[in-house]
């Protein structure tokens, strides 16, 4: 990555993080908070809070990094792994669990939903497993398999946490208002469209080119004295701020805007999930001043949202889910194996060399793959959309314009696969690349994570979109 200069570095952060300044003094409590008694005649929400730390305590690799060439070495900053449990009026439930992880696998997610039934009664509906996607947590298995040997002790008790953090949190269920909001800050930006060693000019010029989603939704949860219980917010950029030559764990920008708003908030819980990142890097990146600096000014972005009046949401949850099955496109040829088995690039070489061994056993490859849609309604109007793995940005932009412009979309839910491009992007990763920033999300991604295929079919964003749309007009009585 290019290295970009002190005084650009302190510029551009400089001119972000006036927007956001109200976060450098904890604002007094305001707005929603001091309205939550005269709200009470609306009907109470119950929520509860639970937390582990999840910081490995051996030295394990690190996920997210390819290059990386020497395990983790000591912490930037504790891991987390934060369960926020909600119960509406007539009894339905739902928790979220986030990770300062790169990400929630499949097997990993199919393993917990049973347990979470068995134990809790929670139906995957009602579940909502996520990751920060920090590059700076631990290596976990990928979708597959497990590990072997401390990796795979600590996957094992990292299961073992989940179960028990949510049990926690709805042990903890208790009175509690819940307000919706949505702020916005602005240290995304489309990668694609931006080579990263000119982001830093193009920005300060106002010159970013390409779709983003600078919205921060935010859903604050009080306790029946007005004090703030818990914060769900959300936000639209991988959180890669920290390269692969940073080898401490780190929860990233995501981890440090959670510690802030905790500080800012003695005794509230903060929770953090990635929108649809898939195509969205933070402006400039490479230090560890500058992760913080971005969780400041998200957090910044949140806090104003807490500050304002806001209408309590009526205490209704309704929660469905599918699983589509998503069509994988072509696969390579025996010619265009052989010449990619012997790449220079090692993720390359593995994958090739492990479709050829398939192909040549006669182990029938994956042609579709399970997809997990999900979409919550608070208070009869509030939508929270959750795709699984890695979506680019099209979606986010899409559904908000499809089902109104405060949708809320994450991506990263339940399973994180693969990237999830749009059928813009799919195009614009086939051979021959117009641009050579193109070609990964939509095609070489397939490679690193392991699918049998070179890309997925062209009706990957037809499908995931519809089942969205079945959902919502559900959801909605239509």
């Amino acid at each position: 990555m290019q290295v970009v200069s002190r005084a650009c570095r302190q510029s551009l952060t400089l001119r972000q993080l006036l927007a956001a300044s109200v976060i450098l003094a904890a604002a007094p409590l305001v707005g929603k908070e001091a309205t939550a008694t005269s709200n009470q005649s609306a009907g109470l929400w119950k929520a509860g809070v639970a937390r582990s730390n999840i910081t490995p305590t051996n030295s394990l690799w690190m996920a997210g990094y390819a290059a990386r060439t020497r395990p983790a070495e000591g912490k930037a900053m504790d891991l987390w792994l934060k369960a926020l449990a909600l119960e509406d009026a007539a009894g339905h439930r739902a928790v979220i669990v986030s990770a300062d992880l790169l990400a929630i696998r499949g097997g990993l997610y199919r393993r917990c939903l049973p347990r979470l039934k068995e134990k809790f009664g929670l139906e995957p509906a009602q579940i909502l497993l996520t990751a920060s996607h920090t590059h700076c947590g631990p290596l976990l298995s990928n979708r597959r398999g497990s590990l072997d040997g401390p990796a795979g002790e600590y996957e094992a008790e990292l299961e073992e946490k989940i179960i028990e953090t949510a049990g926690r949190a709805l042990a903890d269920l208790a009175p509690a208002r819940l307000a919706a909001g949505e702020g916005k800050t602005d240290f995304a930006a489309n990668r694609r469209n931006n080579a990263e060693s000119k982001r830093a000019r193009l920005a300060a010029e106002g010159a970013l080119a390409g779709p983003v989603d600078h919205a921060v939704p935010v859903l604050g949860a009080y306790r029946p004295d007005g004090r703030l219980r818990a914060v769900l917010f959300g936000y639209a950029c991988h959180n890669t701020t920290l390269t692969g030559s940073f080898c401490q764990w780190c929860g990233d920008y995501a981890g440090f805007a959670q510690a802030r708003l905790e500080a800012n908030h003695p005794g509230a819980t903060a929770v953090f999930f990635v929108g649809c990142a898939g195509d969205q890097d933070p402006v400039v990146r490479g230090s560890l001043d500058l992760a913080r600096r971005y969780g400041e000014q998200l957090a910044g972005a949140v806090q104003k949202v807490l500050s304002e009046p806001s209408a309590t949401l009526a205490p209704t949850l309704r929660t469905l889910m599918e699983t589509v099955k998503l069509n994988l496109g072509e696969v390579p040829t025996t010619t265009e194996l052989e010449k990619l088995a012997r790449s220079q690039t090692p993720y390359v070489r593995r994958w090739a060399t492990n479709l050829q061994a398939a192909m040549k056993s006669g182990t029938p490859l994956e042609r579709t793959h399970p997809y997990p849609v999900q979409v919550w309604q608070f208070g009869g109007r509030q939508l929270l959309i959750t795709l699984g793995g890695e979506p680019v940005v099209d979606y986010a932009l899409k559904f908000k314009r499809e089902f109104g412009a405060g949708t809320w979309v994450a991506g990263y839910g339940n399973d994180v696969m693969c990237y999830i491009p749009s059928l813009r992007v799919l195009n614009e990763d086939k051979p021959p690349l117009a641009s050579p920033l193109w070609g990964y999300e939509g095609c070489q991604a397939m490679k690193v994570l392991g699918l049998p295929a070179l890309r997925w079919a062209d009706d990957v964003e037809v499908l995931t979109t519809a089942s969205a749309r079945r959902l919502v007009n559900q959801i909605n009585g239509r």
